[in-house]
């Protein structure tokens, strides 16, 4: 094998090794664009649960408040009837619930919050995600537009390195010479 050939070998195996570096970091790039998307839509999903549960305690809170107010009217009713005993029973059903309420307000709270930070968040990864898919976007179409070897960072463009006055010379009369031997 003689040195053209190992060098012609060269050069295509180092093309080939760029070919395989430029089609692995587009789909990275794409993989890391699934991934994004796949974290903001289990955002949206958990953010999703928390407004189902947050309505379903809502609902819940406002049943037993109007269980507890009727309570409290009962235990109102019992002493204005001078039945201690009475009293005494609406009050045993008046405690415990209103505890509870207590605490299912609280868990509304906690809700509440957690569902503002995590809406906060999504809001923030949503435009960072339409950001990033732009980015991705762009790239993949500007290594599509300048070719393989450009993405590579290898200029095909040469025209910002000058020829030397001998290669000119050489280039001329390379053109002189087919130009001189047909007349």
């Amino acid at each position: 094998m003689n040195g053209f050939e190992r060098f012609t070998r060269l050069l295509r195996a180092d093309a080939h090794g760029v070919m395989d570096q430029l089609e692995e970091r587009s789909l990275l790039l794409k993989q890391h664009l699934r991934e994004a998307e796949v974290e903001v839509a289990h955002k949206r999903t958990r953010l999703e649960a928390l407004d189902e549960e947050r309505r379903q305690l809502a609902e819940q809170a406002q049943r037993w408040t109007a269980r507890v107010t009727s309570l409290d009217e009962d235990v109102e009713l019992a002493l204005g009837g001078d039945d201690p005993e009475l009293a005494r029973f609406a009050v045993r059903q008046l405690l415990p619930r209103r505890e509870a309420l207590r605490e299912l307000e609280a868990r509304r709270a906690q809700l509440d919050e957690q569902y503002a930070r995590l809406a906060d968040c999504l809001e923030q990864q949503e435009t960072q995600l339409a950001s990033l898919g732009q980015r991705v976007r762009s790239e993949l179409a500007r290594s599509h537009r300048e070719g393989p070897l450009a993405a590579a960072g290898i200029a095909c463009d040469r025209s910002d390195v000058a020829a030397t006055d001998e290669e000119v010379e050489l280039e001329l009369l390379r053109r002189r010479r087919p130009a001189q031997g047909g007349a």
